[in-house]
């Protein structure tokens, strides 16, 4: 998903696209740093 939002925002400069970006890498970055929600648990039991 970011590797499409940030192609479709190079090729059209859409604000949105940027957004989605920035939001999807910051969500990544609190699963790698172990800062998620307790969905994860509920997913995996």
């Amino acid at each position: 998903m970011r590797d499409f939002s940030w192609k479709y925002f190079m090729m059209t400069g859409d604000v949105d696209a940027y957004l989605l970006y920035k939001e999807v890498a910051a969500r990544g970055e609190q699963t790698v740093a172990g800062t998620e929600p307790d969905e994860q648990e509920e997913a995996a039991e």
